[in-house]
């Protein structure tokens, strides 16, 4: 995958063909056998999407945030999982773009950029979810190498990828470091069974004595927390557009089936509570890009408003894509139930959405939070 074609076109219809041509047709089956294919990953790659947001002095595309929302969403709509690669795959490349030294960006944003290697992000543990501060993964320092002891699980595309951003703690303090798969004392162990993105690929990694050289450690020690903040707005922005997908492709499978299906006497779109349920999504749909684009925008800006706009974002696409997906199967009835339509996937993967890269009430304590001490600063 190192060998790329030259640059394509990055537009918002560059990004729907591609995933009406090597996405759509292929998401159920990826969903039943709970993988992706190697030959989407290498697609991705030859467009430049694993690169997306990396310079083009490494080999990325260069795309700013809205850009890259755009990718997002319409990758969304076709396959939450193939949006979860570039989703965790983006966060590490970014991670090592804005705190890796320069060795690192050397050795790692090349071939990340070109898809040579696939990337995933290590937070999660079986006890610790959102609660980032209260990692218990120990990392301790012997010589020039650090010795990884803990567990991580529900890391998606742990399966494949070939490096991780790997979050512990040392002597107290968070850190952050880049473990490759081959790292001595590490095993990986998938997870199968899951009820959403099921093609994702998830993995439960286990340090058991993992040596991992001091070069490897992410921005200086104690900075783990900050790293992992700044990396999950990327994984946020990303989930964001892609609940936006799931919105939009709720949307047209319900226009397509109301309008083909009769019932009492006339296609279920002439109903008014079928209008209803389409009306809300086409609502949805449309205030969700603009939180998405507005949000991207700041983030390009460096405004620190984009932090607050980026929880808002995540939290209205993916409570909407959820109503939309729950109304999708209403209006297909009992062919909802069912694999024949996509709809059961998309709900599936909306309820997913609700939980990674922040709950939905962990958005409602950081929205309200800033809502609370803005107003305060008014008063």
């Amino acid at each position: 995958m190192s060998t790329l074609a030259p640059p394509r076109e990055h537009t918002r219809a560059a990004f729907r063909a591609f995933t009406d041509r090597e996405v759509v047709p292929h998401a159920a089956a990826w969903d039943r056998e709970e993988r992706i294919s190697p030959e989407v990953i290498r697609g991705l790659a030859e467009e430049g999407y694993l690169g997306a947001i990396l310079p083009a002095e490494v080999g990325g595309a260069g795309m700013d945030m809205p850009t890259f929302a755009a990718l997002n969403e319409e990758l969304g709509r076709g396959c939450s999982s193939v949006r979860s690669l570039i989703t965790v795959h983006s966060m590490l490349s970014f991670g090592i773009s804005r705190w890796g030294s320069r060795a690192q960006k050397e050795r790692w944003l090349p071939s990340l950029a070109t898809g040579e290697r696939i990337g995933a992000f290590a937070l999660t543990e079986p006890e610790i979810g959102s609660d980032a501060a209260s990692i218990a993964t120990a990392a301790e320092r012997d010589g020039d190498e650090y010795v990884l002891t803990g567990t991580k699980r529900w890391i998606t595309f742990g399966q494949i990828a070939d490096v991780f951003i790997v979050f512990a703690r040392s002597e107290g303090k968070p850190l952050a470091l880049l473990v490759e798969r081959d790292a001595p004392g590490l095993t990986i162990q998938p997870i199968p069974g899951v009820v959403g993105t099921r093609a994702s690929m998830i993995a439960e990694l286990t340090f058991a004595g993992c040596r991992v050289p001091l070069a490897n450690r992410l921005g200086g020690p104690g900075f783990g927390l900050g790293v992992a903040m700044t990396v999950l707005e990327i994984g946020r922005m990303s989930v964001a557009a892609g609940c936006v997908g799931i919105l939009q492709a709720c949307l047209e499978a319900s226009l397509a089936y109301a309008i083909g299906r009769v019932q009492f006497g006339q296609p279920l779109s002439e109903h008014q509570l079928i209008r209803q349920m389409i009306t809300n999504m086409a609502t949805d749909v449309r205030a969700a890009r603009l939180l998405c684009e507005n949000a991207g925008r700041l983030f390009d800006r460096g405004d620190p408003a984009a932090r607050d706009e980026i929880f808002v974002a995540k939290y209205f696409a993916s409570t909407a894509a959820t109503r939309a997906a729950a109304d999708a199967m209403q209006i297909h009835g009992a062919n909802g139930f069912t694999d024949r339509y996509p709809v059961e996937r998309m709900l599936r993967d909306a309820r997913v959405m609700e939980v990674i890269e922040g709950s939905t009430q962990i958005m409602h304590n950081a929205i309200a939070r800033h809502e609370l001490e803005a107003y305060a600063a008014r008063s």
